[in-house]
């Protein structure tokens, strides 16, 4: 019994010294990635990566009658998004990384900043379609679930995106960047968009464009820049651009009837520039 505590024992303090030299080579790891304090947090997802079953975006007062457009009756209603998944292109790397620090600022006006890189994702969206909301407002706030009731009528058969990595500084408190979060980066490879169905409930058929690529012009990579302000001011959601690149936009694949329809050719659009548009998003 003697021998079996001192091999316990022994054991024990092996363990912890193993633990206390991990620990001290990990702080000394973040210490020469940053070279500054503040806290490194890393997300990487599993294999499955993250789906989502059901998405509903509820709204409560429906369309107001008082707008005179056919339909309208002022019931809650909903869009329902049939399943959701995101994967990362290489497993073997973080989804995403943020490193975290506070800073007093100018005169005294601190913030909070987080730095962020995200790593190439594909993106599957399921069908998209509208439905009665299952009541005017969340009744069972036990499970938290309201659905909605009957089937949704299918607005889009889904789509499929691929992202390249990309990066964005977000400030909390004082924003001396000037928005709360920053876009200034390059989608790598730039954005492409497949399987898109678009359908017209009461003609029965649908547009289907097979691939969508929008490409960043100016390199031989696609390489898109993006340089975008996102804010939320008293007026919504504001998003800004501030990027001069234009842009090619091919759609592939252009169908009219349905997605076994002959396609009718390619659509080419060469150097798209959008300019210092602003959008802003806001409820009514």
């Amino acid at each position: 019994m003697k021998m079996f505590t001192k091999l316990v024992l022994v054991s024990s303090m092996a363990i912890s010294a193993n633990a206390m030299a991990m620990q001290s080579m990990d702080d000394a790891a973040l210490s020469a990635a940053t070279g500054q304090d503040g806290i490194n947090i890393g997300i990487a997802l599993g294999s499955a990566g993250i789906s989502i079953d059901k998405l509903y975006i509820h709204d409560n007062d429906g369309l107001d009658t008082a707008t005179g457009i056919t339909g309208a009756t002022g019931v809650a209603g909903a869009i329902a998004i049939d399943g959701l998944s995101i994967t990362q292109v290489d497993p073997n790397t973080n989804l995403l990384d943020l490193v975290i620090d506070t800073d007093a600022g100018t005169s005294g006006e601190a913030f909070l900043n987080i730095a962020a890189s995200v790593g190439a994702v594909d993106i599957s969206i399921g069908s998209i379609g509208v439905a009665p909301s299952n009541g005017a407002s969340l009744t069972d706030t036990t499970t938290a679930v309201r659905g909605v009731t009957g089937t949704p009528t299918e607005i889009l058969t889904g789509l499929d995106l691929s992202l390249g990595a990309i990066s964005a500084n977000v400030q909390l408190g004082a924003t001396p960047q000037g928005a709360m979060i920053k876009l200034d980066s390059t989608l790598q490879g730039g954005l492409t968009i497949s399987n898109l169905g678009i359908n017209d409930a009461a003609g029965g058929g649908q547009i289907y464009l097979d691939n969508i690529y929008v490409r960043g012009t100016g390199n031989t990579t696609g390489d898109l820049n993006i340089d975008t302000d996102i804010s939320v001011t008293t007026s919504g959601l504001q998003l800004k651009n501030n990027s001069t690149q234009g842009m090619n936009v091919y759609l592939q694949g252009v169908r009219l009837g349905s997605s076994a329809a002959a396609s009718i050719g390619d659509v080419e659009v060469q150097g798209l520039n959008v300019g210092s548009s602003t959008i802003t998003i806001s409820g009514h």
